[in-house]
């Protein structure tokens, strides 16, 4: 049986050259969890939709959260320890939400989790990243039990960042999945 694939977008969610945008377009059994809200979004109503994906899912699925969605599965996995339909999660670029660095408009993101995830995480993390430092990053992998790999100079691993298609990003897929369509060919 294949694993499903949530995308989950951070805050103002993932546009169109964004890597995840762009793998959804590419890879089968990726969906994207629509939240109601993108620009001041409600950590509790994330979590429930969140939560609703992860029900509705026929199947074990991998997490793939980006910036605030990397809190969002910390937040969701302390809400619902049993997670037993997660096989892992990739956490790219995960913001500091306690930050002087972090936008505006979120509510219920702080404080940030350090609890360890009962499922295989694995942090992508940029040397320059606007939304963390290297500090943070490396205390949350840690905290969350995830294997730590770092980017150098890749700012936010986004679209403007240069990251589109991102073929080396699906090789850590890959590694939590185990479905071929992720490997570099």
């Amino acid at each position: 049986m294949t694993v499903g694939v949530l995308i989950l977008p951070g805050l103002f969610n993932s546009g169109e050259a964004h890597w995840q945008s762009q793998w959804e377009r590419q890879f089968s059994g990726l969906h994207r969890v629509e939240q109601q809200d993108w620009e001041t979004p409600v950590a509790a109503d994330w979590v429930e939709r969140l939560n609703q994906a992860i029900v509705a899912a026929e199947g074990e699925v991998v997490l793939v959260g980006h910036s605030l969605a990397c809190t969002l599965i910390t937040l969701w996995a302390q809400q619902y320890p049993e997670a037993r339909k997660v096989r892992g999660a990739l956490l790219v670029a995960p913001s500091d939400t306690e930050a002087d660095s972090y936008p505006p408009g979120t509510t219920g993101f702080v404080p940030m989790s350090t609890q360890r995830l009962p499922f295989p995480t694995i942090v992508v993390a940029s040397t320059d990243d606007p939304y963390v430092t290297q500090e943070r990053a490396k205390i949350f992998a840690h905290a969350w039990g995830s294997e730590l790999v770092w980017l150098d100079d890749a700012g936010h691993i986004n679209g403007q960042s240069g990251y589109g298609a991102w073929p080396e990003g699906a090789q850590w897929l890959f590694k939590l999945t185990g479905d071929p369509q992720f490997q570099l060919s």
